[in-house]
């Protein structure tokens, strides 16, 4: 009981720290809850985010200000064409010493920060977009044969450009699916557009003051993985995930005909964490069914992919999804 009585008083205190970090983010964020709370979510986690959104909507603030809010040591890389592995992880350089010796010294690339911002990641080439999948998976590189950890907490938020993509370099699968989550940033409505400009035209800028650091991110971290998790919801996870697959006998009628390929276990798992973060983001003390409904599409919209015929059809796969959760779960995904 008393082992119970301390996890709820550490829910509490920490729904306490997130309203504050909310409340600070969206000083200089302004608007777009949604997008707020998702990437609030890839960090609770331990995950990465891909920010989906048109040039000038924030995205860049957005994570700078993560960066001040929870406390992190940031850094940020341009992905161009000819960036190299070694632009990001760091290079071995030789060094000869006053006595005339010489040895090999490691230069740390910018990865090793607590928070990496992959600026539009798609346009750098296959082989530069595969020196982070060590990275976000397994929180360490290898140089010259040598494994060198990162500073936990480790995260990735990167962006990508919907429109523009002449010369870029698609994501593979296996990369994407070490996204926690997809976090579409669309425009913003009129009133918040009017916040913007009165808040971002004038002679100071918003300030953001820091609510956590490393330490106590990672503390967060481990109080939603204590969180308790409901029969109900676990088998409406695996309910979800399974229709999704087209090879799977759950799955619907509509995954079979346009889905080429569904998520994988990691999307289940994704799920098992995120409506924890959910649920913890609103103070509730558990998830529930509608966590589920609800974080279904920026969880598993990078994990799906159409078939060609359902692409010339003109089908997208949000739509779709809303629909295998509803069928699910029945329980109506707003747009």
């Amino acid at each position: 009981m008393a082992e119970n009585t301390d996890l709820i008083g550490d829910i509490e205190d920490l729904g306490v720290q997130l309203l504050a970090a909310k409340a600070s983010i969206t000083k200089r964020f302004i608007g777009q809850e949604r997008v707020v709370d998702l990437a609030l979510t890839a960090l609770l986690c331990g995950g990465h985010g891909l920010l989906i959104g048109l040039p000038g909507l924030g995205k860049t603030r957005l994570v700078e200000t993560l960066g001040t809010v929870m406390g992190l040591n940031e850094a940020r890389i341009q992905f161009t064409p000819d960036l190299m592995p070694a632009d990001i992880l760091g290079s071995e350089v030789l060094e000869t010493a006053a006595d005339g010796s010489r040895k090999f010294r490691f230069l740390k690339g910018p990865v090793f920060c607590q928070l990496l911002m992959a600026d539009e990641i798609n346009r750098a080439s296959p082989r530069t977009q595969s020196a982070l999948l060590q990275a976000m998976q397994e929180k360490s590189v290898t140089i010259a044969g040598q494994p060198h950890a990162l500073e936990p907490p480790f995260h990735v938020l990167a962006t990508q450009n919907p429109i523009e993509q002449e010369g870029t370099y698609p994501l593979p699968e296996a990369q994407l699916d070490r996204f926690l989550v997809q976090i579409d940033v669309p425009n913003p409505d009129r009133a918040t557009e009017r916040d913007i400009l009165r808040a971002t035209t004038g002679v100071e800028d918003a300030q953001s003051v820091q609510v956590f650091d490393g330490p106590s991110l990672i503390a967060a971290q481990t109080v939603l993985r204590r969180m308790p998790v409901g029969d109900a919801v676990v088998e409406t996870i695996l309910d979800l995930v399974r229709a999704c697959r087209p090879e799977d006998p759950q799955a619907t009628a509509m995954v079979r005909n346009s889905v080429s390929w569904g998520p994988g276990p990691r999307a289940a798992q994704a799920l098992m964490l995120t409506v924890r973060a959910q649920a913890l983001l609103e103070g509730r003390l558990v998830p529930s069914v509608e966590d589920v409904a609800r974080m279904a599409v920026p969880v598993l919209t990078h994990r799906m992919q159409l078939t060609f015929a359902a692409r010339a059809r003109g089908e997208a796969l949000t739509p779709l999804i809303r629909q295998v959760v509803s069928e699910v779960t029945r329980i109506e995904v707003a747009a």
